[in-house]
């Protein structure tokens, strides 16, 4: 388990990764009571959420955005393994410093997650959704980062400001609640089936088909709930796949670009590029 704490203002940063051969859990809880935002990178570890006599369980956090509130008494149990390790940024205030944020943060705290400002129970969960590709751009980036020290600092806490900014953008546009929850559920399954199919995904029928749900409501919804179309979320995790095999010295660059699904080296290397800003060949320099 790695694990850095940075304090920002009047936010508490905490950025944690951890990978297990063996099933493991790891468990955590605030001194006091917070506002807090949790970013889940590519590991998909599984989350429970403990308070009272209560549980909430989010087998799917791959991508996942969650607002939250919790207090003193609310656990939050990851389960790691080697199919499932721990990619998580967490930012956090405590509701006692809400007043003192800077540039009128806030404000934005109490209209855009209201129910987290004013809490019914130990834990109220706000907004969740899957993160835009700036999002999962700046994840990415913190989680393999090449800095040390102080210019590792300063990269976090430009990052992090990017990232909740993204975060209250992408809130004040969404439109979700429209959305049943039985579409909801289908989509959610639709966004598993491309990401276990990188290499020979379905086409946006055979997906429809899948999932039991008309192609048009899969395209309409699905970039509603997740913030890109169908196939542009495939590609990200594509490229995200493939980034993670070439960082990790698991395949080259051609067996990469197959392994993901591209069967043009040039056409690869090129949406590789336009991602990360740097061409495939050059990761492990």
């Amino acid at each position: 388990m790695t694990r850095d704490i940075i304090d920002i203002n009047d936010f508490t940063i905490l950025v944690e990764e951890s990978a297990s051969e063996q099933s493991t859990t790891d468990s955590c809880t605030f001194d006091e009571p917070v506002i807090a935002v949790a970013f889940y990178g590519s590991g998909n570890v599984d989350l429970s959420v403990k308070y009272a006599d209560k549980q909430t369980d989010f087998n799917h956090t791959k991508g996942l955005a969650l607002s939250f509130y919790a207090n003193e008494k609310v656990v939050f149990v990851h389960t790691v393994s080697a199919t499932k390790p721990l990619q998580c940024i967490v930012i956090a205030t405590a509701t006692r410093n809400l007043e003192k944020l800077p540039n009128e943060e806030g404000e934005l705290f109490s209209q855009l997650l209201h129910q987290l400002v004013h809490p019914e129970d130990h834990y109220v969960e706000g907004p969740r959704f899957y993160m835009t590709p700036e999002m999962q751009h700046i994840v990415d980036q913190v989680f393999n980062i090449r800095y040390e020290g102080k210019t590792k600092m300063m990269f976090f806490r430009s990052q992090m400001t990017a990232l909740l900014s993204h975060f209250f953008g992408q809130l004040a546009t969404m439109h979700t609640d429209m959305i049943k929850a039985s579409e909801r559920e289908k989509l959610f399954e639709a966004k598993e089936i491309l990401s276990n199919n990188l290499e020979t995904p379905p086409s946006l029928t055979e997906l429809s088909k899948q999932i039991g749900l008309n192609s048009f409501k899969l395209k309409k919804h699905f970039k509603e709930l997740f913030g890109v179309p169908v196939f542009k979320y495939l590609q990200n995790e594509r490229l995200t796949r493939a980034h993670q095999l070439l960082r990790n010295r698991e395949a080259t660059v051609q067996e990469a670009a197959w392994h993901v699904g591209y069967d043009s080296l040039s056409s690869f290397s090129n949406a590789f590029s336009k991602k990360y800003g740097f061409r495939p060949s050059e990761i492990k320099q």
